[in-house]
């Protein structure tokens, strides 16, 4: 009895083991986010969608999971042409999942996942190129493109129900001209804003030749005021001078000759290089050889001292004059310099353009000298009589 026992509990290990490892094998586990399919020799038997515990049948059933998930599809890049033959490149991404998975296993076999994606690539593809065949480039370019990819989403789902999966969306990433065009229109943005830089520049030179033409013409109007009134103060101051020598030099006309020989001798005789050949005897150095006071014969009646001089007298010019900005405008009428922040040196009022107005026309008198005669008797004055002949 005891050997019996020893040899049924022996059997009785092995046959443990192997019921479970059988239940092992005929249970399996669906996961929440998976969707599984038994097949038995490569037929569907069951159909599991609902998580939680599966059975088969050990080493004749096998289980394939698929991923019951939203799935993503990025496409390749493809070249469009909308309705105004203007090419596109258009980048899309679609999202999908499995919706009848006896369907998907009998469409892509044992291909799966990478399977389905394969034969899906192309169908959203060709919806993609029908749709934006159909409407013109500025609707596919435009921000809102809501209508063109439901109707892309529509078409590719109508034509992708036959793989047991479903289209949820599709979006285009990306909508792009092609390299060759897309160089093209930047070499024209490019152009055009060079243009537009260029009239600019030119413009500011323009403005900046205007400003500087004003500025250098009142320097130049500035300038000639300021030379003619040193002519004058420097004339008026000649004249003054003069009268002064002449006020001194009337007293005594002797003394006059004796200064400018003087001066002569100053100039004429100098040490440098030049020569000067004469005869001591000459009227030249008559006063080397005396003083000439024996030739002095001074006014017997004095000419009284600042006569000529106040006659002479330079009137102080008037300073109450004021200083104004010029006027200058474009040819639009704006204030010149008004735009860039430049403002006029201010000037006398004197050197302002005056208002130009229209030159009166004088009619030429009927008869000869009898209108000058008429007009002046008209004017209520009386004619002055013709100067006697000499």
């Amino acid at each position: 009895m005891a050997a019996r026992r020893v040899n049924l509990g022996t059997l009785a290990i092995p046959f443990l083991i192997v019921v479970a490892v059988l239940v092992a094998t005929s249970l399996f586990i669906v996961d929440e986010r998976e969707k599984a399919l038994v097949l038995r020799l490569g037929r569907v038997v069951d159909v599991k969608e609902e998580p939680g515990l599966g059975f088969k049948v050990p080493f004749l059933d096998n289980v394939e999971k698929y991923d019951g998930r939203i799935l993503g599809l990025p496409t390749v890049p493809l070249e469009v042409t909308p309705l105004d033959d203007r090419r596109l490149i258009v980048d899309a991404f679609a999202r999908w999942r499995i919706t009848d998975v006896v369907r998907f296993r009998q469409a892509v076999g044992a291909g799966g996942i990478q399977g389905a994606q394969g034969r899906l690539e192309p169908i959203v593809r060709n919806a993609i190129r029908e749709v934006l065949g159909t409407v013109p480039s500025t609707s596919v370019l435009s921000d809102d493109r809501t209508a063109l990819m439901n109707q892309i989403r529509d078409e590719a789902r109508g034509n992708s129900e036959g793989l047991g999966v479903e289209i949820i969306d599709v979006r285009l990433t990306r909508t792009d001209l092609p390299e060759q065009n897309l160089n093209a229109t930047y070499a024209r943005m490019r152009a055009e804003r060079q243009r537009e830089a260029a009239d600019e520049i030119a413009r500011g030179g323009e403005a900046a030749q205007r400003v500087r033409a004003a500025a250098d013409r009142t320097v130049t109007e500035l300038t000639s005021e300021a030379q003619k009134r040193a002519e004058i103060v420097r004339g008026e101051a000649d004249a003054q001078r003069n009268a002064i020598y002449a006020d001194a030099f009337g007293r005594d006309p002797e003394f006059f000759a004796f200064t400018r020989s003087m001066t002569s001798y100053e100039r004429a005789l100098k040490g440098e290089n030049s020569s000067l050949v004469l005869q001591p005897d000459g009227e030249f150095f008559s006063y080397l050889r005396d003083d000439g006071a024996d030739r002095a014969n001074p006014a017997p009646t004095p000419v009284p001292a600042g006569n000529s001089a106040e006659n002479a007298a330079v009137q102080p010019p008037a300073t109450d004059e004021q200083l104004v900005t010029p006027t200058v405008t474009d040819r639009e009428g704006n204030r010149l310099g008004e735009s860039a922040g430049v403002t006029l040196t201010p000037m006398p009022e004197s050197l302002t353009t005056p208002p130009q107005e229209a030159p009166a026309v004088a009619v030429p008198p009927a008869t000869g000298e009898a209108a000058p005669a008429a007009d002046a008797e008209t004017a209520g004055g009386t004619p002055e009589p013709a100067p006697a002949q000499n």
